[in-house]
């Protein structure tokens, strides 16, 4: 039996070569060395590698850094081919990457983005709102690593290596598809967890001319790593230049709160966003100044606080929902902050990006008399595009 696949049966999911599968959004974006950058994030002297119209949808291709990285040989088929999957199962984009994108692994992140994506009408003060329409696995395994001494317990963990790659193959339980682990090394896959994919990575460029590393997350958003942004959710975020340029990366398959190891179980997705630009009146209006990355479920609302200091971050995303709690539902100060404490629960993101994320999730039923305002976004842009870049 191959490592990523069930006995007696094909891969646990159609394996998503580029090109190959739905491709359900009015744009298709593939990984390709000219759509993608390895460890540094777009910034505003970047050139868009695609340009859209408010309201219009993006399927990206993603690839995961998981198996492609120097200490994994840099040599995906070599690398998974090893862990049992079959060649035809590896992702050709991901060989194509490893074998011709420049990366310095002493200076640049692991992750892997794709774009930037241009939006027409997206000026610094707006909001630019991302739909999660559809995330598609593209293979049946990913990987789960703990490396360079990094996690939440250094100096601890990994004992005795520096680097641990577990690979873990997906299989389909009562319908329903999971990330499966030994409970022994060499063991038979006994542990079964559901998969809730996700994108770590969502952002937009900033200003200036110097590419963001790919670790740390900011007020541009990047590898906030929250897992809540499953398809249904809404990522905003600040726009800092003109356009956006907007990008994705670092798909996830599933992820506990914290990522406690370092990274989460890393693994391709095929992801359709819609992108709209809420312009800055009609953001204020809807939820006062928002400086940072803010998540919307249909459940929830979730400010989000940041900093290299945990208990930092704790402060600052406690400081986010109260000014979200005054400006979108008028509510004094000091009952935001009592109802904070009773009614709100604030989970860690990750403690291992370098800068620490936390994230508050706000129930809306709570407030469903109290009047507010939704955001309205920009009308599309109308104009014809001269082609995609795929």
């Amino acid at each position: 039996m191959s490592g990523a696949d069930l006995p007696g049966s094909g891969p646990a999911v159609p394996v998503l070569q580029p090109g190959v599968g739905a491709i359900p959004g009015d744009h298709y974006l593939r990984a390709t060395p000219e759509t993608v950058l390895w460890g540094r994030l777009p910034c505003a002297v970047d050139a868009a590698v695609l340009e859209i119209g408010s309201g219009e949808s993006v399927t990206f291709d993603t690839v995961s850094h998981e198996g492609i990285l120097d200490d994994q040989g840099k040599d995906p088929r070599a690398y998974f081919t090893s862990h049992g999957v079959p060649s035809e199962h590896i992702l050709d984009d991901a060989i194509e990457i490893a074998a011709s994108v420049a990366r310095d692994p002493f200076a640049d992140g692991p992750h892997v983005v794709v774009g930037p994506v241009r939006v027409r009408g997206a000026h610094p003060g707006d909001l630019l709102k991302i739909t999660v329409e559809t995330l598609a696995p593209r293979v049946p395994y990913g990987v789960i690593s703990n490396r360079h001494g990094k996690g939440a317990l250094v100096g601890e963990l990994p004992r005795g290596e520096h680097n641990v790659s577990v690979f873990a193959a997906v299989a389909e339980r009562d319908g329903v598809l999971h990330g499966t682990l030994p409970v022994t090394e060499g063991g038979e896959p006994a542990v079964a967890f559901p998969l809730s994919p996700f994108l770590g990575t969502m952002g937009v460029a900033v200003a200036g001319d110097e590419r963001p590393h790919s670790v740390p997350p900011g007020t541009h958003g990047g590898n906030i790593d929250i897992n809540l942004l499953v398809e249904g959710t809404t990522l905003f975020l600040p726009v800092q230049v003109e356009g956006a340029l907007a990008y994705v990366g670092d798909p996830h398959f599933a992820q506990g709160d914290g990522e406690v190891a370092l990274t989460a179980l890393e693994a391709s997705l095929r992801a359709t966003l819609r992108f709209e630009v809420i312009p800055a009146d009609a953001a204020r209006t809807a939820f006062g100044e928002v400086t940072g990355p803010l998540v919307r479920t249909p459940e929830y609302l979730v400010p989000t606080g940041m900093d290299p200091d945990l208990d930092a971050a704790m402060r600052a995303c406690v400081r986010s929902a109260l000014s979200l709690l005054g400006a979108r539902w008028g509510m004094d100060e000091h009952l935001a902050y009592a109802y904070l404490s009773a009614a709100t629960d604030f989970d860690i993101s990750q403690v291992v990006d370098i800068v620490s994320g936390v994230h508050a999730r706000i129930r809306e039923a709570d407030f469903a008399g109290v009047p507010s305002v939704e955001p309205q976004p920009l009308a599309s842009a109308t104009a014809p595009l001269d082609g995609d870049v795929a």
